[in-house]
Parts: structure tokens; C-alpha cells; sequence
């Protein structure tokens, strides 16, 4: 699958830390993949809650800015059942964007306390069964499918034991994702280095 400027991979892990270009990038992939063909579509599947105020006009700001970069991107808010979503939408002329595999970690793991009410066991064993759901969605997947993580592992040892719990996960969570995906890329001030693949 190519498009003008750039090879699209059938599958991407793209890692970075805060305000690396991650999202960008993704993006980027998408706007290439929808001008290549007027028969492809862009489907973005967003994972953040808006929790507070802060992360409202963070989540408003980032969708005025997908309006301009990709105006015919359809979007679905899926929280927590993302491999349900990525197999009801794979399409071979459908480009998948995933963004961001942190947040959903997060719903999981902090989920809002009007819906904390599963033991820590529980929500564990639940997240195992849909990170297994997840890696089967991505390897069927019909169409090429770019998924977004932060790298979080990369600084000094948090005190707290919950904080040490959730940067152990999402590590572990980026390492069986960039297995199954086709390609990685690095994010770096908004430079992509490539870990797995070739650009």
C-alpha cells in the first residue's frame, strides 16, 4: 500500500513522549492514505475521557485540529472495547487510527469511581482478556491500522507503587503491540526514528 510521499504499512506502532509529534504523525499517515484514492476513508477511534475541564478543551482543541489535516475522518469514542470497534470497521480501503493506546490503558486501570467497583484482580484479568482481543483485531485487520502510544519508561523510577504499576503495563502493553505490528516508529521532536520496518 503506497501513497504519493510515503509507504503505508499495513500496521504501525508509533511511540513518543509528550508533545513528540506522535499524533502528527499518525495523522500525517491518514491525510496520505485518504488522498492516494477518493475510495479510501479514515476512521479515527479515540480513547480519552473527558475527565475535567483541562482535558475538555484539550480533546475539543484536538478535534478542530483533525477537522483541518483530515476533513473527512470519521471519529468514534470507544473507551475501553477498541478491538470490538477495530473489527467492525476493517475495511481494506479503510485506514484505522488508534490514538492512543495510553488512555485506554489508563480507563482501564483508573477507571471513573462511579464505576470502580471491580477488585483490582478483576480489573487486571479484565485487561488481559482485552489486550488478547486487541492483538487478534490487529492481526486481522483488513486494511492498514496506526496506533499511538506514549513512551513513559524512559525517566527517573516513580515513589508511588500505583504510578510504578501503570509505566510497568504500558511498557509491557507497547512491547506485545510493536510484535504484532508490521512497523514502529520513534517520535522525537517531531522526527520519526524507525525501531522495526523500513519508512
Amino acid at each position: 500500500m503506497t501513497t504519493s510521499t510515503m509507504t503505508i504499512a499495513r500496521s504501525e506502532l508509533i511511540l513518543g513522549g509528550q508533545k513528540s509529534g506522535k499524533s502528527s504523525r499518525a495523522e500525517q499517515l491518514a491525510a496520505e492514505w485518504s488522498i492516494s484514492d477518493p475510495q479510501h476513508e479514515v476512521m479515527m477511534i479515540a480513547t480519552a475521557q473527558a475527565g475535567d475541564a483541562e482535558m475538555k478543551v484539550r480533546i475539543e482543541l484536538h478535534r478542530l485540529l483533525r477537522q483541518k489535516k483530515l476533513p473527512r475522518c470519521q471519529t468514534i469514542e470507544e473507551t475501553i472495547e477498541i478491538a470490538k470497534v477495530i473489527e467492525q470497521y476493517s475495511d481494506p480501503k479503510r485506514f484505522l487510527l488508534i490514538d492512543c493506546l495510553t488512555l485506554w490503558l489508563s480507563n482501564f486501570l483508573s477507571p471513573p469511581p462511579e464505576q470502580n467497583n471491580a477488585s483490582p484482580s478483576d480489573l487486571a484479568a479484565s485487561f488481559l482478556q482485552a489486550h488478547s482481543a486487541l492483538l487478534n483485531a490487529i492481526h486481522a485487520c483488513r486494511g492498514p491500522i496506526v496506533l499511538v502510544s506514549n513512551e513513559i519508561g524512559q525517566g527517573v523510577i516513580p515513589l508511588g507503587a500505583e504510578t510504578r504499576y501503570f509505566v510497568d503495563q504500558l511498557g509491557l502493553l507497547n512491547q506485545v503491540v510493536a510484535q504484532a505490528c508490521e512497523r514502529v516508529t520513534l517520535m522525537v521532536a517531531g522526527c520519526p526514528i524507525y525501531i522495526k520496518g523500513t519508512a
